[in-house]
């Protein structure tokens, strides 16, 4: 009998199920901490309370079981914070990082795994761009947090230490897209302030994007005839869902006297477009998402499905998952065979992996539904909205998630998880998959429709 090596097993380790047991493992480590009396200001943190907090700041979500600012300690927030940061640069981005700083060199495997979590480069460019992507973060969550720190300091009256804190921990949350908010009521009491509301924003906008987009708009921003097919359909997508969801929310919102209906009409635009931004997948609130109309938790719902730019800090199915199928469907009512997309044309490997993302997203969101709706009182409308944010890691609430049980707030786990794993490990798995035939089945159709 051959003796156990643990280097042999890891070696037979994929890419994405290394991924996967790194984000698994300092999941554990979060919990953990979380778990200690100095991670909180009074009692102890319960195991579930613990696990999903760490969950919603490793996958950058934002839902919360407790308030942050008050059932955590400075230490329990700083460790949520860190949390934040190492899982929307990606958990082995982030070590295969550390690894350069300290070592100065890549070993194959750890050049495989960085390119199939940041979905970015070829093997002999991840150096250069995991050190192009520290800077891009460093900068804007650096801005961010100084202009915030200014607004807290000079406008609101808080210490220099205290605004300090405040900008640096939502610059990094906002950027990040996690929505974790050290006041109780999130960003509420800021609602009509734009100097608090649009540098956080912008932050969520930019982490959105995508660092592939980001990176080649550094390069190219007045070249747009040069930018990649995933730049333009991200920029174009994210414009036009902002729009959308901006149009759509303020309108459905601006009587409501819940939300958008008591404030002046220049407020009640600066919220709107807010609450557009926010389901990108952010999860801060400026306004009472629980008192808003169900038909505006039908475009939250939407949006949040939909999502940001791949290989970034937002979830969801993704812009360029959405735009590939709207494509695939104008190209069938039109009668066409190529599927044309901005000027360029799609292989068909892309509307497989683009259909398959989307019904197994389709299929775990209704499935997700259907037990938490077995599991509690709460309506469909609520128990739909949560699970969506969960999923594509958003954080926005109805304000049932507290009063879940815990078996449907495990649930919410699983798919926290799933949401900010799930398209990095299938991708890898159908990129690794593709297998060629040597013959073909014969042809038939079936009746559609």
């Amino acid at each position: 009998m051959r003796p156990f090596r643990l280097s042999v097993l890891l070696a037979r380790v994929r890419p994405g199920q290394t991924i996967a047991l790194a984000f698994g493992a300092v999941l554990a480590i979060g919990t953990g901490v979380l778990l200690t009396p100095a991670a909180t200001q009074g009692r102890s943190a319960t195991f579930m309370e613990a696990l999903f907090t760490a969950t919603s700041a490793l996958c950058v979500t934002g839902h919360v079981i407790v308030d942050t600012p008050t059932f955590w300690s400075p230490f329990g927030q700083g460790v949520i914070l860190a949390l934040i940061q190492i899982g929307g640069f990606g958990v082995m981005s982030f070590a295969t990082l550390l690894g350069l700083l300290v070592a100065r060199r890549l070993g194959l495997r750890t050049r495989l795994t960085a390119v199939s979590e940041t979905h970015t480069v070829a093997v002999g460019d991840v150096r250069r761009v995991l050190a192009g992507v520290a800077l891009i973060t460093l900068a804007v969550e650096s801005v961010v947090a100084a202009m915030l720190t200014l607004r807290w300091w000079l406008g609101y009256g808080e210490t220099l230490p205290d605004a300090i804190w405040l900008g640096v921990f939502h610059a990094m949350s906002a950027f990040n897209n996690a929505g974790f908010a050290l006041f109780s009521d999130n960003l509420m009491g800021f609602v009509t302030d734009p100097w608090i509301c649009l540098p956080i924003c912008g932050a969520i906008i930019l982490g959105g994007l995508g660092f592939p987009v980001i990176m080649e708009l550094r390069r190219r921003l007045g070249r747009p005839r040069h930018w990649t097919l995933n730049t333009v359909t991200v920029v174009i997508g994210t414009l036009v869902l902002l729009v959308a969801g901006t149009i759509a929310l303020t309108a459905l919102e601006w009587s409501n006297p819940a939300t958008l209906g008591a404030l002046d009409p220049a407020g009640r635009l600066l919220a709107g477009f807010t609450a557009s931004v926010m389901p990108r997948t952010a999860g801060f609130n400026t306004i009472d998402i629980s008192q808003m109309n169900s038909e505006s938790w039908l475009v939250t719902d939407i949006l949040m499905f939909i999502g940001g730019g791949p290989a970034g800090t937002a979830g969801g199915l993704k812009i360029t998952t959405f735009a590939v199928l709207f494509f695939i469907i104008v190209t069938e009512l039109r009668g066409g065979e190529a599927v044309n997309m901005f000027g360029k044309r799609l292989p068909r490997s892309t509307h497989r992996e683009a259909l398959t993302v989307a019904l197994l997203s389709v299929g775990l969101v209704v499935s997700a539904t259907l037990a938490i709706m077995l599991m509690s009182p709460f309506a469909f409308d609520r128990v739909l909205f949560e699970v969506i944010s969960a999923f594509a890691t958003v954080g926005l609430s109805t304000g049932i998630t507290a009063d879940l049980p815990i078996a449907a707030q495990a649930i919410l786990v699983v798919l926290m998880f799933i949401g900010r794993l799930g398209p990095v490990l299938l991708g890898s798995a159908l990129a690794l998959t593709v297998q060629k035939r040597q013959y073909e089945l014969p042809k038939e159709r079936p009746i559609i429709g």
